[in-house]
């Protein structure tokens, strides 16, 4: 079995996929804040006692906290059931999680009121070009595909005054519609910019 989680968002998503990829369990809350306090009890509920051979998580861009909490619960699975854990691109899944098209764009806020935002083919889900952190007005330059989906959708289309836009968060249940490489990254954050907390100096 395969164990899929994302919280690189406001959502906390994860879904169990059986050796044969079928999705045979699914949860998909919108919490805001909180993913430390909801996801153990979320993957108590979809595991009912199964274990996994393969874990895959969401390595961001996205939320630094969420993020975070969604890669430490993957590793400490990993280590107690002894199975490889890979990141995949939380931007990938949220453009897996869109109707098929030519072409299509994932948003997210990046925070200090820029986006990150990434642009794919639509039907293979490979990126079309480079992870960007932008404000919306330069992201609506650089992103043309007609639709864009993600909790920044909105102010993507918005800036640009073209396009289809749908508010919607990444689902785990979409992970192995990603293609091989976005879902055999490292389990480490991508940021796609400085984080806001500061070291003290010495």
């Amino acid at each position: 079995m395969i164990l899929a989680i994302d919280t690189s968002t406001a959502a906390c998503s994860a879904a169990l996929f059986d050796s044969a990829g079928a999705c045979i369990a699914h949860r998909d809350e919108v919490i805001g804040r909180g993913h430390s306090e909801r996801l153990v009890p979320m993957l108590d509920e979809l595991l009912e006692g199964r274990r996994a051979e393969h874990i895959l998580v969401g390595v961001g861009p996205g939320s630094f906290t969420g993020i975070r909490v969604g890669i430490a619960a993957a590793q400490g699975l990993g280590i107690a059931w002894n199975c490889d854990v890979h990141g995949m691109s939380s931007l990938a899944l949220l453009a897996a999680g869109a109707p098929e098209s030519v072409s299509v764009a994932a948003a997210v806020d990046g925070g200090h009121g820029e986006l990150f935002v990434q642009q794919f083919d639509g039907r293979s889900l490979q990126p079309a070009n480079d992870l960007r952190n932008l404000p919306p007005s330069e992201a609506a330059q650089v992103i043309d595909a007609d639709l864009v989906i993600g909790p920044a959708a909105r102010k993507l289309v918005d800036a640009r005054r073209s396009g289809s836009a749908i508010d919607a968060m990444p689902s785990a249940k979409n992970a192995l519609r990603l293609p091989e490489d976005m879902r055999s990254l490292p389990a480490k954050p991508v940021y796609a910019r400085a984080p806001d907390a500061k070291a003290k100096a010495a």
